[in-house]
Formats: C-alpha cells, structure tokens, sequence
C-alpha cells in the first residue's frame, strides 16, 4: 500500500471498516486517515478517550484493568481496540494509550511510553509497546499516528 491513501483505497476495494480509540494522540490518527479523499466508505469512526472514565463508559475497558495496569498498558489498549471495535460494528479497531509528556511518566513508565492496539472483528489482536522518548508532544503524536498506521496497514493485508 503507498501511503494513507493506498491504505484507505485498498480498505474501500475489499470493505474493510476501521474505527479508532486514541488517548494519547488525541485524534491525530483520525485526522489522518480523513485527510486523504474517500475514507467515508471504510473509516467509520473514531473516539478521543482521555480520561479512564471515558475509557470505561465510551469503550468498555474494564474498571479493573485500569486498577491493575493503568491507563497506559498492554492490557488497557487491548481492551480499547476491542472496545471501539465492538461499539461500531468495525472490521479493524485500533487503539493508541501513552504518555506524551512532559510529565506524567513514573519509574515503571517513563514519559514515552506507549501502546498500540489493533483488534480484528474474528478476534485476532497484536498489541505493541515501545518507549519513545526525547520529543515533543507534537512529534510524539505524529510519530505514534505513524506506527499505528503501519500497524493498521499490516491488519488490513491479512483480510
């Protein structure tokens, strides 16, 4: 696929839907994908859930799971992507958890940390952490769009 254009096109052409749950990137990979012609058919839609309570209430995610692992964790982005997944009816839901900074982050998660989530409607799932430190907040968000994004792409070829 060559670039969010080619992503969205080949999702058209074989009637794959996404929809997205996004903390960290604050709806940046949303805009992505409806900055390039034609994503109606395919996106959607997409949720900015910042706080844990929207998080539970707007996606589903287990009140326990944010006790027991935070709000920015494998487990919290596992259960974001099937959450938004399952309120839309979506074929790829993809969800992104982390802390921007430039605070927020604790010994265990350093500002950086992050956590992408994609889940499919068979119930196929891959969650990936990294660290991404030293930029801005700006930055941050783009270059976590960006994997996602691939991690969407790599999803999409599967279908």
């Amino acid at each position: 696929m060559n670039g969010w254009k080619g992503l969205i096109d080949f999702c058209r052409e074989k009637g794959i839907t996404i929809s997205t749950a996004e903390s960290c990137t604050g709806g940046y990979i949303s805009s992505l994908i409806t900055d390039v012609p034609g994503p109606s058919e395919t996106f959607l839609g997409g949720v900015v859930a910042y706080s844990n309570r929207l998080k539970m209430e707007l996606l589903c995610v287990n009140e326990e799971t944010l006790i027991r692992y935070g709000a920015v964790s494998r487990e919290t982005a596992l259960e974001m992507s099937r959450g938004v997944g399952n309120i839309t009816g979506s074929d790829i839901g993809l969800s992104v958890t982390g802390i921007a900074g430039p605070a927020g982050g604790t010994e265990d998660k350093p500002v950086g940390t992050v956590y992408i989530s994609i889940c499919l409607k068979d119930g196929r799932d891959v969650t990936e952490g990294f660290l991404l430190q030293g930029v801005d907040r700006l930055t941050f968000k783009k270059e976590v769009a960006k994997r996602a994004l691939g991690m969407l792409s790599g999803a999409a070829s599967m279908f």
